[in-house]
């Protein structure tokens, strides 16, 4: 059974923790030890109280479920001491410098870096962007107010522009528009809209190329315990994870 060792202990831990399968949780860090000693309380890992532990601690893969301040921080740290690694926070790969080392030393290492498809469908077949043109490719996100932590009275835009652009203002809330984009091999247009009126997380991907158009809607609940985080983004871990080790693999 794979063993992970969990780098960040918020809500997604917690539900990766709660609904772990195919796989053990044996080791777990957060820079907030409580947060860390509470998942290894439902788990039975064991939580550590430094990085530099818990790294060296018997698993096989680490889950990044913590920040891109996180991934920039210790996944380097990760790969040299040789364990695969899963990033939630994409954000940080919007770097190119940061993303170039990581891919050598995962190479040099013989290591893999995997990223969930996180809150929405149809990642994979954005692949194609790099052997036939895409023409457009576009994320219009619209969350409500409580999930931006910001104050509106309606409907309306906040951001228009490239992804690498909105993960700067908006790290927490459009690692999506990172995950297309380094899918298709090219940067994501991102509109990213506010509603009173919606209580859900809703994703619109809008991509045309020499394969024909395609337009997919997704709306995704909140996770329960944070407005900020699609629940389908944590369950994408899972699915992951689930996954992961199986000899057949579908969608690649």
């Amino acid at each position: 059974m794979m063993r992970i060792g969990l780098l960040g202990c918020g809500n997604i831990g917690h539900i990766i923790a709660r609904h772990s399968g195919s796989f053990t949780i044996s080791a777990v860090f957060d820079q907030v030890f409580e947060r860390a000693a509470g998942i290894a309380s439902i788990s039975g890992a064991t939580a550590y109280h430094d990085f530099d532990s818990f790294i060296n601690a018997d698993f096989d893969i680490v889950v990044e479920a913590a920040s891109v301040s996180a991934v920039k921080l210790y996944a380097i740290d990760v790969i040299a001491h040789r364990k695969d690694m899963v990033i939630m926070s994409v954000g940080a790969l919007t770097d190119r410098g940061f993303r170039d080392i990581i891919r050598t030393k995962a190479r040099e290492n013989a290591r893999k870096i995997y990223i969930p498809s996180g809150a929405i469908f149809g990642l994979d077949n954005l692949k194609i962007g790099r052997i036939s043109t895409i023409k457009r490719l576009l994320l219009r996100t619209t969350k409500s107010p409580a999930a931006l932590g910001i104050g509106a009275q309606e409907r309306r835009q906040i951001f228009s522009g490239k992804a690498n652009e909105c993960i700067k203002a908006y790290p927490k809330n459009v690692n999506v528009s990172v995950a297309m984009s380094l899918a298709a091999g090219m940067d994501t247009d991102v509109e990213l809209f506010v509603d009173p009126a919606v209580d859900q997380n809703v994703h619109e991907l809008f991509i045309e190329g020499d394969f024909g158009e395609a337009y997919i809607r997704v709306t995704n609940m909140p996770s329960p315990d944070n407005p900020a985080t699609s629940y389908l983004a944590a369950l994408s871990v899972l699915s992951l994870l689930e996954k992961i080790e199986d000899p057949i693999i579908v969608g690649t």
